[in-house]
């Protein structure tokens, strides 16, 4: 049966409506009610990788454990680092790439080679506080070519002897342990990297809960043998929550299915629209459920959106949804 517009009892701000429309609960699911058979085809964990194992092989492990086709990490951490390893699912790992517009946070321990006062240490960390060039290094999965990194924040937290630990707040696709190098360099003593733990990437920080392989094993479990669902619904967030901090586009039912087979959006197909877009923006589009549709770069702005009742106002960049999942609509 037909129910009025639904995407208002998620965490959209700053909507302006466009057009009251209804959305059919035959086709589609509230986010909030997914079942877990799509909840593991549109979700993400929040996982706490440990020390040892590949990043990739912890997203091997989680694609067994689960009996899933397909699973992805955004942001790798290297074998002996710990930490928040947002672990997409299925379809889920296509809206990944969003983590990477946000800032990470590290916790990493480091060893000077002989001591210094800690003022002169102060001054220095100062000093990387700001955009910073990194060459990535020799065994790192990307082309080694020289690049600007900003480094947001550096606070010493503790400085004993020859160990100091650092807070960092950096762009995306900061080497860690090459800055720990660079910071020694200029030191003039060298310094090297002992430990180091992720605890936030984007708008997810390890202070939500972060979810252990044999919590998720366990959970996961009970539900395959006594269909017990409470344990592993807390463990695996919908894909939607990576997109929370980027503007929305809510779409009419009969525009969804067009946008899974290759359409593009124009405005008739527009329920509700984020007061903040301009040309270029990056959105978020979902359906009158709340469900994530895809990602979209705008080519209107909401302004011109507003005021037009006609055209092409987003291009289609990556569609997260599967096509047929709601009826065609469209000639």
């Amino acid at each position: 049966m037909p129910s009025k517009n639904l995407a208002n009892f998620r965490q959209f701000k700053g909507l302006i409506t466009l057009r009251d429309d209804f959305t059919d609960h035959k086709y589609g699911h509230i986010v909030s009610e997914r079942p877990i058979d799509e909840l593991l085809e549109y979700g993400i964990i929040l996982l706490d990788k440990p020390s040892g194992p590949t990043s990739h092989e912890v997203a091997s492990w989680v694609k067994k454990m689960l009996s899933i086709k397909k699973t992805g990490h955004s942001g790798t951490l290297d074998p002996g680092a710990t930490g928040l390893l947002p672990m997409g699912l299925g379809e889920g790992t296509k809206a990944l790439s969003v983590l990477l517009m946000g800032p990470k946070e590290y916790y990493s321990v480091a060893r000077i080679h002989s001591t210094v006062p800690t003022s002169k240490m102060e001054l220095i960390l100062d000093e990387f506080c700001d955009e910073i060039y990194q060459k990535p290094p020799q065994r790192s999965s990307v082309k080694r070519m020289t690049r600007i990194r900003k480094i947001h924040e550096i606070e010493l937290l503790e400085f004993s002897d020859k160990l100091f630990l650092l807070r960092i707040l950096c762009q995306s696709g900061t080497y860690i342990r090459k800055l720990i190098y660079d910071i020694g360099e200029v030191l003039g003593n060298g310094a090297t990297m002992i430990e180091l733990r992720r605890t936030r990437v984007n708008n997810f920080y390890e202070k939500d809960g972060l979810v252990k392989l044999h919590d998720l094993h366990s959970a996961f479990s009970l539900y395959k043998e006594k269909n017990e669902e409470g344990k592993i619904r807390t463990m695996i967030k919908p894909i939607e929550d990576c997109l929370s901090d980027i503007p929305s586009v809510i779409i009419r039912d009969t525009a969804v299915d067009a946008l899974c087979h290759g359409a593009q959006l124009a405005i008739p197909g527009i329920s509700q629209i984020s007061n903040t877009i301009q040309n270029g923006t990056i959105v978020g589009v979902y359906t009158l459920k709340g469900e994530l549709v895809g990602l979209a770069e705008a080519i209107m702005s909401t302004q011109q959106i507003v005021l037009s009742k006609t055209g092409i106002a987003f291009i289609m960049k990556r569609i997260i949804m599967k096509a047929n999942t709601y009826p065609k609509g469209w000639k």
